[in-house]
């Protein structure tokens, strides 16, 4: 027997403001998905941007279902919209905004376990890391600087 340790590295930032001036930009673009997520069985909102390598902004919402499994969360609603309309560009950097009707979410909140399977399909796809910033309605945001920190232990295609 082995033991194995994993370390992730993440950086905490305070607020938005301690952020550069293009993330600050892509979480509020984040927040204006969030704004437009469907939500009414939840009522938990999350938006996510994606800065892609051609400059192209692109958003996605959470949009819910009475038939909750064909709901779909923001990140992977923003990522296959990317993957599909420019299926050869790279993802630079993904911001996330989460928030709920029901309390006030002052933590950051990271990807689902779905969302980040997907995004870790993507990086492997592009072989680049994305950056990720996740925040809740105000307070922290955390930055990963690949998926990899978030899921450290990847099932990837090289195991099929």
């Amino acid at each position: 027997m082995k033991e194995v340790n994993i370390e992730t590295k993440l950086e905490v930032y305070d607020d938005i403001s301690e952020l550069p001036a293009d993330v600050q930009k892509l979480l509020a673009s984040a927040v204006e998905a969030r704004d437009n997520a469907y939500s009414p069985y939840s009522k938990f909102n999350v938006g996510a941007a994606l800065l892609l390598e051609n400059d192209e902004v692109i958003i996605g919402s959470n949009q819910e279902n009475a038939s909750y499994p064909s709901g779909l969360c923001a990140e992977r609603t923003a990522i296959y919209y990317a993957g599909a309309k420019y299926p050869n560009t790279k993802i630079l950097k993904m911001a996330i905004s989460a928030s709920s009707q029901n309390q006030i979410t002052d933590k950051p909140i990271p990807p689902c376990g779905a969302c980040r399977q997907s995004i870790a399909e993507y990086e492997i796809k592009q072989d680049q890391p994305i950056e990720i910033f996740f925040t809740g309605a105000k307070g922290e945001v955390v930055k990963s600087e690949s998926l990899v920190n978030l899921l450290p232990l990847l099932f990837d295609n090289s195991v099929l």
